[in-house]
């Protein structure tokens, strides 16, 4: 199937990526109700990780889209370090036509942070560090405006995070 995007044709596995990387830099501009326009009204977004210490999964956030806006609206209350996220992303697969009207992907990301202020904001302002990593497994709903997120389990391989990290990932 192709689409059209910008007046060029493209598959829709091509448009399932450029929807992922478009993603990633709305939330890098904390335009966190615009990458909610990126989804399906039955999103669901989960950050999962696995605990070798317990041997077992753990689920440390789960939402839908009417919890995640509500959730956003809170954002501006909370407390937090004013640290800039950025992802990089690499899109592994992306699978077209397993389901009908539906398509999955697999993402690798890392999450950096540059300090705007912190525990000592003379000396940490400006730093850039590895904030986390892992991988996304997206699911998406195929129409005729394009791609759109349906689920998105986050599954990270950091599992210490610091303030800051209720931000979407």
């Amino acid at each position: 199937m192709n689409i059209v995007a910008q007046g060029k044709p493209k598959t829709m596995e091509g448009a399932i990526t450029d929807v992922i990387y478009r993603a990633c830099l709305l939330l890098d501009d904390q335009k966190f109700m615009e990458w909610l326009d990126l989804c399906a009204p039955e999103f669901s977004y989960r950050i999962t990780t696995y605990s070798p210490e317990i041997r077992r999964q753990m689920t440390w956030y789960e939402q839908d889209t009417a919890g995640l806006k509500g959730m956003i609206e809170m954002l501006p209350k909370h407390n937090t370090d004013h640290g800039r996220l950025t992802r990089h992303v690499t899109v592994y697969t992306v699978d077209v036509g397993s389901l009908q009207g539906e398509a999955s992907a697999v993402s690798s990301f890392a999450c950096y942070r540059t300090m705007v202020d912190g525990i000592n904001a003379h000396i940490d302002s400006g730093e850039t560090q590895l904030f986390l990593i892992g991988r996304y497994y997206d699911r998406f709903t195929l129409g005729k405006h394009g791609p759109r997120f349906l689920e998105r389990n986050v599954v990270l391989d950091t599992r210490r995070l610091d303030k800051g990290s209720h931000y979407p990932i």
